[in-house]
């Protein structure tokens, strides 16, 4: 039996609702960020789906129609048309954040500056948001990059075309350090940029509890010397590599960056370039030792990762340095790669604080760019399927990798 007009109208505005304005606090956390998640990255779906549902309403029962769901129903869609509108408002966003970030003249320094084609929304992509290939894209799957079965095996997305000399970009996925995996997070970006000429690497790594610290860097270390061995076979350029992730891929994909070439976390092949010329995290994880004293990161240190990612005699209290040198916001040199940081507002899983601090230190110590785009009404893993918002992240994504492809490209020739 299906539930009755007012009830769904009643449960599509509390999602509405929730998106809009999500609780804060540790408890409502994860219930928040599912439900506000999948609301606001298919709102104008929803939107369509509540229109329906009323209009269906209206004609089955004409003078007889719940004058309570319809209300209901008009509420639902207003608020899902403000989360549309809000949505929006990353394409402006981004532009900000690399014009603040990299120069007001960065778009100059592109083979291809965007046209107003390539801001518009592209609206036939989002209608079957969840249908991600590109016939333009070839995939390559399952190839170890280190011994030790499934999670070390990594996909290469390239061009159809082959191609020779392409920039690299690696792509390490999220889940809290203990589930996920290479099939099902980032395609979005690495199937934008794949048909745009890169080669995107996405790996898989050891996940607790049955790994434990370090072995989840460690083994993004082994992929990334392992492109630098073998990317020209595949067309990739070695000598440039960038990272992304999210989430607890944003973690790594940051303490990669910052952590170049540490003999300590490349055992076995401390001779290998580990190196990452550009990096983007989404939703990352930075303050992993809870340094900066925020409640959240003090949580999260004592109910996850002391008890399930490290090695349960290693307590943050005794052994705290183990635990600074996992965290990308401890790690900071003047050093680091050129850095584009995204984070959603709304996000109920790393609050977006988290990321501001660790811009606050990038830019303090960091002799390279650092732009930080803070986006509207976006909540934890927003990018994970193409919707309004993720387009625009990821194009401008896109052009911050290009410009840091081009900008490393002259420093290395001295012009």
């Amino acid at each position: 039996m299906q539930p009755s007009f007012v009830v769904r109208q009643a449960l599509q505005l509390a999602l509405t609702a929730n998106a809009l304005k999500p609780p804060r606090g540790a408890r409502t956390a994860v219930p928040a960020f599912f439900a506000g998640w999948l609301t606001g990255e298919l709102a104008p779906h929803l939107l369509a789906l509540t229109a329906a549902d009323a209009a269906a309403h209206v004609a089955r029962h004409r003078s007889g129609s719940s004058k309570a769901g319809l209300a209901l129903a008009t509420a639902s869609a207003a608020g899902l048309g403000a989360l549309i509108a809000q949505s929006q408002r990353a394409r402006g966003e981004i532009e900000t954040a690399l014009t603040e970030g990299i120069g007001n003249a960065y778009a100059d320094e592109l083979e291809h500056p965007p046209s107003p084609t390539d801001l518009a929304t592209p609206w036939g992509q989002l209608a079957m948001p969840f249908r991600m290939r590109d016939p333009e894209v070839r995939r390559t799957r399952d190839i170890a990059y280190a011994p030790g079965g499934k999670r070390f095996l990594l996909d290469v997305y390239a061009p159809r075309e082959p191609v020779t000399g392409a920039p690299i970009l690696l792509q390490v996925h999220g889940g809290a350090w203990v589930i996920g995996n290479k099939d099902q997070q980032g395609l979005p970006l690495m199937l934008h940029m794949a048909k745009r000429g890169w080669i995107c690497i996405a790996i898989n790594y050891p996940l607790s509890p049955a790994a434990r610290w370090p072995a989840h860097i460690v083994a993004a270390k082994r992929a990334l010397a392992w492109i630098r061995d073998n990317a020209e076979s595949y067309g990739g350029d070695p000598s440039f590599v960038a990272v992304t992730g999210g989430s607890a891929g944003g973690h790594l994909a940051a303490l990669l960056a910052l952590t170049a070439n540490d003999p300590a976390l490349q055992p076995g092949f401390t001779e290998a370039d580990t190196s990452i010329q550009a990096c983007a995290p989404h939703y990352g994880v930075y303050d992993f030792a809870a340094t900066s004293g925020r409640r959240s990161s003090q949580t999260r240190l004592k109910t996850l990762i002391a008890r399930h990612v490290f090695e349960s005699d290693r307590d943050p209290v005794n052994f705290l340095d183990d635990y600074i040198a996992a965290s990308p916001l401890d790690r900071i040199t003047e050093d680091a790669p050129p850095f584009f940081v995204i984070h959603g507002v709304h996000d109920s899983l790393v609050p977006v604080g988290e990321a501001r601090e660790f811009v606050r230190r990038l830019r303090e110590k960091s002799q390279r760019e650092v732009a930080y785009a803070e986006i509207s009404g976006a909540q934890h893993a927003f990018d994970v399927f193409p919707s309004i918002r993720s387009a625009h992240v990821v194009r401008g994504v896109e052009r911050f990798l290009e410009w840091a492809y081009r900008s490393e490209k002259r420093r290395s020739s001295g012009s």
